[in-house]
């Protein structure tokens, strides 16, 4: 009988096997290989017509020298900066409002979760006509009232923060985590604290926002690590040349252009890696300090 088990152990392990081959070929040739190129890459000249030479460190000491390079980094935290903090507001508010206990309370959610939903090309098409600064809709819109327009995406000073609007008109998925993430607050928090009298204010700031943090948290690290890798809504906006003046030029659209335009691939790669790094570096930061400010509740 122990015989008979073993084969037929090692039979269903073999068709496990063949049928999880495909996913195992792809993860090999779609990732794995792709993974140890471009770590191999990072420290060669490589331009994909010639074979690769090994150059040592030089494509990372070049990048300290480039100009830039900072100012595609410059761009990028300072988007990130503005964008991740805007995000959890908006989002953490919206929830609540699509929280609260309405007739078509259904239909709202649905307007507001429908935009991110939209190609992300589309949207950038569809903003670049809203926020132009002569016959954009939003301007004709503040001349109505007796204001100024803005030259949004012409100015180096109002790209980005045109870019973090743009940016909250497809929150939607972080909506729907915010309400998900509400919804799963235990009610008996809420009766307690009026039975000892809470308004709404207490009840929000001090059970909603900390019983929050967890989804607070997880929606500030995916924000934090989507927004440093930023790249097709500014690339749309500005047709790839990060005007006005670099001011929308980041970090993924100088490594892919240092990529597929310049054909500087080790040059790319190296770019690459030191996103890599500095991703993973503001990622456990943010999970070590998790432990003072994020709270979860009890589950008796």
């Amino acid at each position: 009988m122990r015989g008979k088990s073993a084969t037929a152990e090692k039979t269903q392990a073999r068709y496990g096997l063949l049928f999880a081959l495909p996913w195992l070929l792809g993860l090999l040739l779609f990732y794995a290989y792709p993974l140890v190129s471009s770590i191999y890459n990072s420290f060669n000249a490589y331009n994909v017509v010639s074979p690769a030479r090994w150059i040592g460190t030089l494509n990372y000491r070049m990048l300290l020298r480039d100009r830039t390079f900072w100012v595609s980094i410059t761009n990028t935290l300072t988007y990130a900066a503005m964008a991740v903090p805007a995000g959890a507001v908006v989002g953490i508010g919206l929830a609540l409002l699509l929280n609260v206990k309405l007739p078509g309370r259904g239909i709202f959610r649905t307007v507001f979760y429908l935009p991110s939903l939209v190609p992300v090309v589309a949207t950038a098409i569809l903003w670049q006509w809203l926020l132009n600064a002569q016959f954009g809709v939003i301007n004709h819109g503040l001349t109505l009232i007796g204001l100024s327009g803005l030259p949004w995406l012409s100015s180096t000073t109002w790209a980005k923060p045109s870019l973090v609007l743009i940016a909250q008109w497809t929150i939607g998925n972080m909506v729907i985590v915010y309400l998900a993430g509400l919804q799963d607050i235990s009610r008996d928090y809420y009766e307690a604290a009026e039975i000892d009298g809470a308004g709404g204010w207490a009840k929000a700031r001090r059970i909603t926002l900390p019983l929050l943090t967890p989804v607070i948290f997880f929606n500030v690290v995916m924000s934090v690590i989507g927004t440093l890798q930023v790249f097709t809504l500014p690339y749309t906006l500005t047709s790839g040349t990060g005007n006005p003046a670099n001011s929308l030029l980041f970090y993924s659209m100088y490594l892919y252009s240092n990529a597929f335009s310049y054909m500087k691939m080790g040059y790319a790669s190296a770019m690459a890696w030191i996103l890599f790094v500095v991703i993973i570096v503001i990622t456990l930061l943010l999970f070590r300090s998790s432990n003072r400010w994020v709270h979860y509740q009890d589950e008796a």
